[in-house]
């Protein structure tokens, strides 16, 4: 194990020009997404785009004897560009104590108001680097379930990750995000 480290370590440096180059990427498209709906507005109590921050995410292991890290703290951007469809990128230490970054597109079709709070469901469709057990930490694509309870400046999105043996460890992710716009 402790050999890996150092082959994983060779590999991230190698791969963290790619990191950010796919970090810039999506920043672009985030830019290039507000600009294209900067005008549009979906009704007459929202505007559209929406910029949400967050801190990293919070997970809850299913198997807690793993000692696994649950505060995965980082930093995120979610463009929300409608109720629908949002935008995402970030990075943050995952729960094998390695750098993670992320890019991707959430969908939530179903929406419900209670008590002048947002929810929605839907999925999330991500592009993930930095876990040591799938792909020796280079990038690879999943779905993730998405539910999203966004009040008028303070929200969270949680997502429940399935456990893949000798891969992933199940657990329970909770994102607090701050809007910002």
């Amino acid at each position: 194990m402790r050999f890996e480290l150092g082959v994983r370590s060779a590999a991230r440096t190698s791969r963290s020009g790619t990191g950010r180059k796919c970090f810039g990427a999506m920043a672009l498209l985030c830019a290039a997404a507000y600009s294209a709906g900067a005008q549009a507005i979906e009704s007459n109590e929202e505007s559209w785009p929406q910029v949400w921050l967050n801190p990293g995410i919070y997970s809850h292991h299913f198997d807690s004897g793993k000692g696994l890290r649950n505060n995965n703290i980082g930093f995120g951007a979610e463009v929300m560009l409608s109720n629908k469809h949002a935008l995402m990128a970030g990075s943050f230490i995952n729960s094998n104590r390695t750098r993670t970054h992320y890019a991707g597109y959430e969908w939530r079709p179903l929406h419900w108001k209670v008590r002048g709070v947002d929810v929605g469901v839907g999925i999330a469709l991500g592009a993930f680097d930095g876990y040591p057990n799938y792909r020796n930490g280079a990038w690879f694509v999943a779905p993730l379930p998405m539910l999203s309870i966004e009040g008028r400046m303070l929200g969270a999105n949680i997502s429940l990750i399935p456990t893949v043996a000798d891969r992933f460890d199940g657990a329970l992710a909770i994102q607090v995000k701050l809007r910002v716009w």
